[in-house]
């Protein structure tokens, strides 16, 4: 049968190795450092492997690249969800599915959140490449304290968002279309309240088929020109073409993305070219203190699979 043969994909910054000690294991483990592409490049790459590490979502693996991949039989991710995975697909195909625990992540992406929103409120990126190539003040930027931040989802990461906001002297508001209870300093309006009171939108919900394009071209027109929306979550939660017609009918002020209907993001994409936009290449969670977090774990999830005891098993949902 030869080797235990184990692939890593997506490693961009090559530092798999750097996070974890990979030596106990025995298996003959490829690190791919570069996105393997569409399904057809994902399946004629991992033929050859009997497991895989995914950085979650990074790399899709739909049923039919699982039912084309017949040696492979376990599947480590990071996070205890990863809704590139068919799980059904997979538990049909006989491959486990192990994933990660901890909030590194979590902690990261909110941190990225609010760094993507000061850049864009006081114009950083503009103001850096101004000063590099001679110049000087051109621009003003927008003060957040007494603005309202409207938070699109309360989940662990959006309500991660609150404190910073109140050190800030900003209100917050929140809204989802199944929103439970709110903490205290919260304000929960309806949805045209919501998005017409916000000076600044963070996105915060899970990607599932009911929230594609979840803050829509209806959304949109409900926000004030002067409004900045941010997306941390998942790229088709926000229409790309509705935000980028908004973007340059000057209906909104700006977006700061760092995620993307496709990953990489295209070299034809619009939001390359759409006004006021600055673009950050999903790297809300990726921090050393993340990796240390997902990657020791990963080994964990290889080696006790080749024990015979498969743990942090995921599942899909009943």
């Amino acid at each position: 049968m030869g080797p235990f043969r184990l692939a890593v994909l997506d490693d961009y910054q090559g530092v798999s190795g750097e996070f974890a000690d990979w030596s106990a294991l025995p298996v003959r483990r490829t690190v791919f450092r570069e996105h393997l592409g569409g399904p057809e490049d994902v399946v004629r790459a991992l033929q050859p492997f009997d497991a895989i590490v995914a950085m979650r979502e990074r790399t899709a693996l739909p049923g039919e690249v699982l039912r084309a991949l017949p040696r492979l039989r376990l599947i480590a991710t990071t996070g205890m969800a990863n809704a590139a995975i068919d799980l059904r697909a997979a538990a049909e195909c006989g491959i486990t599915v192990s994933g990660t625990t901890g909030m590194a992540g979590a902690t990261a992406t909110i941190e990225h959140a609010w760094a993507l929103m000061l850049a864009l409120a006081r114009q950083v990126p503009h103001h850096d490449a101004l000063v590099r190539a001679g110049g000087w003040q051109s621009v003003l930027g927008t003060t957040l304290h007494g603005k309202t931040l409207g938070i699109v989802g309360l989940g662990n990461i959006g309500r991660g968002l609150i404190p910073m906001a109140h050190a800030l002297g900003m209100r917050v508001t929140a809204w989802s279309r199944h929103l439970a209870a709110v903490p205290p300093g919260v304000d929960a309006p309806d949805k045209a309240a919501f998005f017409a009171g916000a000076d600044v939108l963070s996105v915060h919900i899970k990607l599932a088929p009911s929230t594609r394009h979840y803050v829509g071209a209806a959304e949109l027109a409900l926000v004030k020109a002067s409004a900045l929306l941010v997306n941390t979550s998942r790229g088709p939660i926000v229409d790309t073409g509705a935000l980028v017609a908004a973007l340059r009918a000057g209906r909104l002020a700006g977006a700061a993305l760092d995620v993307f209907d496709a990953e990489p993001l295209p070299l034809d994409d619009p939001l390359r070219t759409a006004p006021n936009v600055l673009l950050s290449p999903h790297v809300g969670y990726v921090t050393r203190e993340s990796y240390a977090q997902y990657f020791p774990q990963l080994v964990e999830d290889v080696a006790a699979f080749l024990a015979g005891q498969p743990i942090r098993v995921l599942e899909e949902a009943p």
